[in-house]
């Protein structure tokens, strides 16, 4: 069994049914949810193709699970397309910054016991996590010990050097 850490989070729709329905599936099809999160509003991060963007809720997960990482991330890009996540064209660039899109869901592999991957479709531990606070927030709230397998530092030592200034309010 590996300990996988997930957020997961989305600015479209009903987006407490959709946190809801992305961990029913993520305990049928992966594995045990130990641990969650409180519920996280915030802002968009980085660079939006729409003026109009509502901001995300988003969550941590702690999951046990017997599955690979690769097969995991089959199966969270299989709930997100179920759930009505559309992935047309790669997100792009403007301006030298990477341009998001809104969405209902998104599911990110973010840490996998202590595995480092880096490949062309899978990069554990999620490269940019220690760059955004609303990913340190959430993760800080179910595993703030837990060590990042490259930085060495633990997750509340990064989510206090995170120079990310997004305002993360408790949503309930």
């Amino acid at each position: 069994m590996s300990n996988l850490y997930l957020l997961i989070g989305g600015n479209q729709g009903d987006r407490q049914q959709m946190l809801t329905a992305a961990t029913d599936s993520i305990r049928e099809r992966i594995g045990s949810v130990v641990a969650c999160s409180q519920i996280y509003e915030t802002d968009p991060w980085g660079t939006f193709d729409s003026t109009e963007t509502l901001p995300f809720l988003n969550m941590a997960l702690k999951v046990e699970t017997p599955l690979g990482a690769h097969e995991c991330l089959r199966v969270c890009l299989d709930i997100e397309r179920q759930l009505g996540r559309r992935r047309g064209t790669p997100e792009g660039t403007q301006e030298g910054a990477r341009v998001y899109s809104s969405r209902p869901i998104d599911i990110d592999l973010i840490l996998m016991d202590d595995e480092v991957i880096d490949l062309p479709d899978l990069t554990i531990p999620h490269p940019r996590m220690h760059e955004r606070r609303f990913v340190l927030q959430p993760l800080n709230d179910i595993a703030p010990t837990l060590v990042h397998p490259v930085l060495k530092k633990s997750i509340s030592q990064l989510l206090l050097e995170c120079e990310d200034y997004c305002t993360c309010c408790v949503y309930c």
